[in-house]
């Protein structure tokens, strides 16, 4: 890949790779600050989207129309929706989907975009499978798993709520914008990764869990993101 976009939804999140990159220019548009450079000598664009599908829409596009990034990777944290995921582990998504769709009414599933193509939109292989080579060999102390990420506009912290999104999606995790980032890169044709640092369970224990473990899950993925653009 010749140029890298890297969306963050929070500034916590990509504080540490702005930290790490020579930043060659600086444009904020649409209310967000794209920083341009380069990180491991790789070309990069890195950029806070803010929280929400709507954000990390826009903010992919503007990647696509005025950077001409030739590939997107998402980092963030996430909810686990599998009991084997814990708080520290990072899931690729092999795609992602809206978990909060709902033109049932219609007759259309749970989940499905009327009149699009898909609803689903497949990550990148060769980018999932460099990632989980890199992660294994930088966060050894932890696991990786390959698998659906789902995103909807609320922070999952109700357990019925968790479960049903299990059972109509079969989730690995759950947040706010991989999908979002998803579906605009694929109409873009931009091949995508979203990388979710776990960060919570998705239930009652969230707010208890959250400020603990969100400091380590965002070194995770750093680290992660640092050593893909090491082997681009």
């Amino acid at each position: 890949m010749k140029k890298t976009g890297i969306i963050g939804a929070m500034e916590e999140e990509v504080a540490s790779l702005k930290a790490k990159m020579t930043v060659e220019s600086i444009r904020e548009i649409a209310g967000m600050e794209f920083c341009e450079g380069r990180c491991e000598n790789h070309p990069v664009v890195v950029v806070r989207s803010g929280i929400g599908k709507f954000n990390a829409a826009v903010c992919t596009q503007i990647l696509a129309d005025i950077f001409h990034v030739d590939g997107i990777i998402n980092t963030g944290v996430a909810g686990s929706l599998k009991n084997v995921i814990n708080i520290g582990d990072i899931v690729l998504s092999e795609d992602t989907l809206q978990h909060d769709v709902d033109a049932t009414g219609f007759g259309y599933g749970p989940g499905v975009i009327p009149r699009m193509e898909t609803s689903v939109f497949k990550a990148d292989e060769g980018l999932v499978a460099l990632a989980e080579k890199v992660c294994r060999e930088v966060n050894p102390e932890i696991q990786v798993f390959r698998g659906r990420v789902v995103s909807g506009d609320q922070f999952i912290s109700n357990r019925e709520i968790k479960e049903r999104i299990v059972e109509n999606f079969g989730g690995f995790c759950t947040e706010m914008e991989g999908a979002a980032i998803g579906q605009a890169a694929w109409l873009n044709k931009i091949p995508f990764l979203i990388i979710r640092a776990i960060s919570d369970k998705a239930d009652g224990s969230a707010e208890m869990d959250y400020s603990e473990f969100e400091h380590k899950a965002i070194e995770h993925s750093v680290a992660l993101v640092t050593g893909m653009l090491r082997n681009m």
